[in-house]
């Protein structure tokens, strides 16, 4: 039963992946936004079934929830409703398509060059939200609040940069 449902999760994610960056259904970017919200829960259905439950949850929570609110946000102030379709380039194409080759060779040749012995058995690592929390606001509180205030002046930014002008 995990092996269907491993392999009905990526490729469902692997597919709305794909409809995220080339849609052919639609040319609407909100559309390609809500592929990407399928892409997310999938991938967290994945760490479901890895047993990271709380990677899972974060997943949902801050992408499906907070990032994708904040493209939509832009998408729908920014007023584009409709992209408009732009010429196929042939040599642009093929140069993708030989750099994804490349790369794919790559890959290839690395993952051959890597002996296959089992992996080390040792102690389990322990680790959850307490010690992540207590880390984040002990040890690496700086660096928390220094995020948080540059997201806190990127959100001003944004607003600032896309109020209409008063006439």
């Amino acid at each position: 039963m995990n092996e269907i449902l491993f392999y009905s999760l990526a490729a469902l994610t692997l597919g709305c992946g794909l409809l995220v960056v080339a849609n052919p259904f639609s040319r609407n970017p909100v559309t390609s936004a809500m592929f990407l919200v399928m892409t997310i829960l999938s991938l967290a259905g994945l760490f479901v079934l890895l047993g990271a439950f709380f990677l899972a949850a974060v997943q949902v929570i801050v992408y499906a929830g907070a990032v994708i609110v904040l493209f939509l946000f832009v998408i729908m102030l920014m007023g584009s409703h409709e992209l408009p379709r732009r010429a196929f380039h042939w040599l642009l194409a093929a140069a993708a398509c030989l750099v994804t080759g490349a790369l794919a060779a790559l890959l290839l040749r690395l993952l051959s060059a890597l002996k296959t012995q089992p992996p080390a058995v040792g102690a389990p690592v322990e680790g959850g939200t307490a010690l992540l929390g207590r880390l984040l606001f002990t040890d690496y509180l700086l660096p928390f609040e220094v995020v948080s205030v540059v997201l806190l002046v990127a959100m001003v930014g944004v607003i600032v940069l896309s109020r209409k002008e008063a006439a």
